[in-house]
């Protein structure tokens, strides 16, 4: 890698640490507006709590959306980082967070679906609004079970993340074994409705720390990545 590689290296670095940050806007609509808005027990309490707080809901939605426009740009941003370790493998990883992104973007439709319905066309107000209220929980559920399937192909993304960052020489190995780590709890979660249901694994949100380390490491280290040859002294033949 010459001068302008090594600075695309930072700059890539510093992008994806930029855009984990950005990401932060999923636990606001999370557990600021999802968690507050919605009881999944109870279908008319939830339809007018939307219905109540439309302006919340909408910057939920508009959260979501960011957030996995931001997986976009990370997903680009990490290939460009990883490139060097193995192109092949940073391609397909960049790939999986990709295909996450897009099954979390037509997910989040199911929400627009929602403010549909709280405002009836007149084709639906017909209905009757335990119908509605029942439309509208079908909506919100569609949602989260779309994005909860799209977390299979985000914790691959996160162990091929950890492993080609082990492998890279210029980021910390212990950050690699962190996002390997954080993948396989991503990936125990998203199967356990199919493989073991009834199982309390709530502890296993502690693995998703990885991350957030990433993050750190990116946002203060990134714009003085070095190349490995800087590292071992050599002159970049192996």
């Amino acid at each position: 890698m010459d001068s302008r590689s090594k600075i695309s290296l930072n700059a890539f670095g510093l992008i994806a640490g930029i855009g984990i940050l950005l990401m932060s806007t999923s636990p606001y609509a999370e557990f600021m507006v999802y968690g507050k808005l919605v009881d999944p027990g109870n279908a008319a309490i939830t339809f007018k709590n939307i219905a109540d707080h439309e302006t919340l809901f909408i910057s939920g939605i508009l959260s979501y959306l960011f957030n996995f426009i931001c997986d976009i740009v990370v997903a680009w941003a990490l290939y460009g980082l990883l490139k060097p370790v193995n192109e092949n493998l940073s391609l397909l990883t960049a790939w999986f967070q990709l295909v996450y992104a897009v099954i979390s973007l037509v997910a989040t439709v199911h929400l627009v679906t929602v403010l549909h319905l709280i405002h009836p066309a007149d084709h639906l107000a017909v209905y009757s609004p335990e119908y509605l209220h029942s439309l509208v929980m079908q909506s919100l559920f569609a949602f989260r079970d779309e994005w909860s399937f799209g977390f299979f192909f985000f914790a691959f993304h996160l162990i091929m993340v950890g492993y080609l960052v082990f492998r890279s020489g210029y980021i910390p190995r212990i950050i690699g074994i962190c996002l390997i780590i954080a993948g396989l709890g991503y990936l125990t979660s998203t199967l356990q409705p199919f493989l073991y249901p009834k199982a309390n694994l709530n502890f296993i949100t502690i693995t998703y720390f990885g991350e957030l380390i990433f993050m750190f490491w990116l946002l203060i280290k990134g714009w003085r990545i070095k190349k490995r040859e800087e590292i071992n002294g050599t002159d970049g033949s192996h």
